[in-house]
């Protein structure tokens, strides 16, 4: 992937006069440090001429220069330190939430195929990298850079011949970088990939640590963990690797160019071409070459860091949701609630089966409707193509006889509520939770929600009642409480079309006879499409359509399914048997 100049540089807009003032002061201070040598040189000249009265007043009087220069160092260090951190704090706050808020565009197909904790490791890791990069990138090359120019032409003015000498090691110096860079940056990306598999490992298993230890796997994860922890270390141990051979080839460079001006200057001091004063200062000036040298090769890994960590933030968002609004998409005034799959054919992917095929249905406004069938035979799927969660790959979805891909995404699916099988509440209190089916509701229309969907009571027993914290997914309520609150948001939501899809699952007898009152008393007046595992809490709907992998077999009444003694006959018996 080609490296987006321009859009890297774009995060500094927002707060490029700080991030110039930052550089100013960076530079003032590596000039001012170049001043040192010079003073130093004038006060060795003044002692070498054996004048010590007249030495003695230059060094109070250049001592005194130092202290004032020194003040000014230290307050543009601060300076630079501080304000350059916040700057590239900043930036980093503002891609993270950039991130955040395109991950939340990308469609469910994207989720279908990433780990959480490998998109969490683009989040954390990543940016907090790519923040040091942003402050200590430009603030260190200008530093080092001024230090670095600055240095050579006052070199060149002491001794040229020596200087050139001095920089005939940079050209190997520059092509052991280029080479060992490429090295660094492969390796730096595969940490990167790798440490977003053991976050992505200890997502799942502490997201599952109940099923853990209920089936006594704890040295199954342990095992699963110390795999992806062990190739992380492995891929590290090669970074590590890489590195050692690139310091260690500049450091000896380094010691080698030093030994060079150790050699000829004594040599030109012997030769009378260069004095003692000079060659002290040549040495300290060559300590300020090597400093940046130092520090520049010591960043690379910085900046492999940053960049790849840049790469990995663009991959994301070069990313393009799958299902986006039409230009000019519809939005809808009021909706009456009528569904239609017009020869209706998906599949997950273009490689993979599909899961319906020329599939028709209709469903009237306010009609109640169940599906029932096999597992794996498309029931959610199907329902989960009237809110374009996923887009059908023939035919075409309708609502009150409008394609839904010419809906606008907001307005369609503000207008359908689904309780799941799969139950998610947010950490957080039960208000909160509740609240989340319409954030800008009331405290009471979210109390009238939860008696609708007779959570009241429960919830009033609880510690703090509303305002009771209920843990990461709602550990700390049980299966039935965490399906009414569930129910109760979609109560707050009021749609006009309900999807409910295995929606009592969780709840014992008593508790769905409660739930399945409040359920139907919901649905008057509504259109509303049932996926029921348990056939006895269909029994009142409209009509009953059974799905099958040849599609739609069945519909009616389940009076009149019964009595044709066909697929819903038999699954129906199946099911009282067993219980």
């Amino acid at each position: 992937m080609r490296f987006p100049v321009k859009k890297f540089f774009s995060y500094y807009k927002p707060y490029l006069s700080l991030f110039l003032r930052v550089l100013a002061c960076a530079f003032i201070v590596s000039a001012v440090t170049l001043v040192f040598p010079l003073l130093v040189q004038h006060i060795t000249k003044d002692v070498l001429k054996g004048d010590l009265s007249g030495a003695l007043s230059s060094v109070y009087g250049i001592g005194g220069l130092m202290l004032v220069l020194v003040a000014v160092q230290n307050i543009g260090n601060y300076f630079v330190d501080y304000k350059g951190h916040e700057v590239g704090a900043r930036m980093e706050s503002d891609m993270r939430s950039e991130l955040f808020a395109h991950m939340q565009t990308l469609s469910f197909s994207f989720y279908d195929k990433e780990k959480t904790g490998r998109l969490m490791s683009r989040i954390t890791n990543d940016l907090l990298l790519l923040s040091e990069l942003y402050h200590h990138g430009p603030e260190d090359y200008v530093k080092y850079l001024v230090r670095f120019i600055g240095a050579f032409f006052i070199l060149f003015s002491i001794n040229a011949h020596l200087t050139i000498a001095v920089f005939c090691f940079f050209p190997i110096l520059g092509a052991f970088s280029l080479y060992f860079n490429k090295m660094l940056n492969k390796a730096l990306r595969r940490n990167k990939e790798r440490i977003g598999d053991v976050n992505a490992q200890v997502e799942d298993s502490l997201s599952g640590i109940r099923v853990v230890k209920s089936f006594v796997n704890e040295y199954v994860e342990i095992e699963k963990f110390n795999l992806a922890n062990n190739r992380f270390l492995d891929s590290r141990k090669k970074t590590y690797k890489a590195e050692a051979y690139f310091f260690n080839a500049v450091e000896t460079i380094i010691q080698l160019i030093t030994i060079t001006v150790i050699i000829f200057g004594s040599a030109s001091i012997v030769g009378n071409t260069l004095n003692l004063a000079d060659l002290i200062t040549f040495l300290l000036y060559i300590s300020f070459m090597i400093e940046p040298i130092q520090r520049l090769t010591h960043m690379s890994s910085q900046l492999q860091e940053g960049i790849t960590g840049f790469q990995r933030f663009m991959e994301i968002m070069n990313l393009k949701p799958t299902i986006e609004n039409k230009p000019n998409a519809l939005i809808l005034p009021e909706v009456h609630g009528e569904i239609e799959f017009k020869q209706v054919s998906f599949r997950y992917e273009a490689h993979l089966d599909h899961v319906l095929v020329n599939l028709s249905l209709r469903v009237q406004p306010g009609e109640y409707v169940a599906l029932v069938g096999p597992s794996g035979v498309g029931k959610t799927t199907l329902c989960s193509l009237i809110p374009r969660f996923y887009e059908v790959t023939n035919g075409d979805v309708l609502l009150d006889g409008i394609s839904v891909r010419d809906l606008d995404l907001r307005s369609l699916r503000n207008n359908i509520g689904i309780v799941q099988q799969d139950i998610y509440l947010f950490a957080g209190t039960v208000m909160e939770n509740i609240g989340y089916g319409n954030p800008a509701t009331s405290e009471e229309a979210i109390i009238a929600a939860a008696k609708y969907a007779n959570a009241h009571g429960f919830i009033m027993n609880l510690s703090n009642g509303y305002h009771t914290e209920i843990g990461q997914r709602g550990v700390k309520l049980s299966g039935g409480q965490k399906q009414r609150l569930s129910i109760a948001r979609v109560f707050l939501k009021n749609p006009p079309v309900l999807i409910l899809d295995e929606a009592t699952s969780a709840l014992d007898n008593e508790s769905e006879s409660i739930i399945k009152e409040s359920l139907e008393s919901l649905a008057k007046g509504r259109t509303t499409i049932v996926i029921a595992h348990r056939l006895s809490t269909i029994r009142n709907a409209e009509r009953i359509i059974v799905l099958t992998e040849d599609g739609i077999v069945e519909q009616g009444t389940h009076e009149a399914l019964l009595a044709r003694d066909g697929v819903y006959a038999h699954l129906y018996s199946k099911q009282f048997e067993l219980q």
